[in-house]
């Protein structure tokens, strides 16, 4: 508590708060360890002291107090290394073979945000589709179906990309947000701005008449429409032009004596 012995350098560390949000915190919510022992571990520690009250319980024999009191702080301790020990064991093994460990959609969703954060593209990318495939729960689902199309954009497989951008397509934020991506895929790589605007107008029809997005706030809604408008006006004026020119070379191809003259 002073710092007047200096601890010695862990070889090695280890915080399980990280994987169990990911892994835990969509079903269960909560990822305090004695929430993670019952509803992961399947353990009950009974009866048990609350932690708030520790500190007190240690200044208090500190100055004095029964040391008995410290009988049930040290058997919380002791539940505490207990369910870490079990909770580690768990988190390896989902992380090395989650498809056989595990029954719960969710928890294959949640190993593949470990890998896809820790780098993992093509594990991600997998454990992505498996957790849908085995049926998630529609919001996480959406998310996943993001993440998946996002990984297949980056990798080049704009087929699988689009697919999943046409499935998201709706009032959530992923399927805004999957309208862009499908803008910009027809109009820089298909060359093909007149859909790219069709995509963005139908984005606008339904933001219009929707008044509200799940887990989205007005201001951001407010922020999607003005973008929204200006990708638009953008795309139909890039249409126009590219009529006008289409329309110019027709008429040169079919007159090739002005064009003669003309020079």
């Amino acid at each position: 508590m002073t710092r007047s012995i200096s601890p010695k350098a862990p070889r090695a560390h280890l915080d399980l708060l990280h994987p169990s949000r990911h892994l835990w915190r969509p079903r269960i919510g909560s990822v305090r360890l004695c929430e993670l022992e019952r509803h992961v571990l399947g353990r009950n520690r009974g009866h048990d002291i609350v932690s708030d009250l520790i500190p007190q319980i240690y200044f208090d024999f500190l100055r004095g107090g029964c040391g008995e009191q410290l009988v049930p702080v040290f058997y919380h301790n002791q539940m505490d290394l207990v369910g870490l020990a079990a909770l580690t064991g768990r988190v390896f093994s989902l992380l090395a073979a989650p498809e056989s460990e595990s029954k719960d959609a969710l928890e294959v969703y949640g190993v593949s945000r470990i890998c896809d954060r820790r780098g993992e593209s093509s594990r991600a990318r997998d454990l992505y589709a498996h957790a849908i495939a085995r049926v998630l729960p529609k919001p996480v689902d959406g998310t996943a179906r993001a993440a998946l199309a996002r990984l297949a954009k980056r990798e080049g497989d704009f087929a699988r990309a689009t697919s999943l951008w046409m499935e998201l397509r709706g009032m959530s934020r992923e399927g805004l947000e999957a309208y862009v991506e499908l803008a910009k895929y027809f109009e820089h790589r298909m060359r093909h701005p007149e859909r790219a605007a069709e995509l963005i107008g139908e984005a606008l029809t339904e933001l219009r008449r929707s008044r509200s997005i799940d887990l989205v706030s007005p201001a951001r809604t407010g922020r999607w429409r003005i973008d929204f408008d200006k990708r638009l006006a953008r795309l139909r004026n890039k249409c126009s032009t590219s009529q006008n020119e289409a329309l110019l070379e027709a008429n040169l191809t079919e007159s090739p004596g002005i064009v003669t003259e003309s020079k």
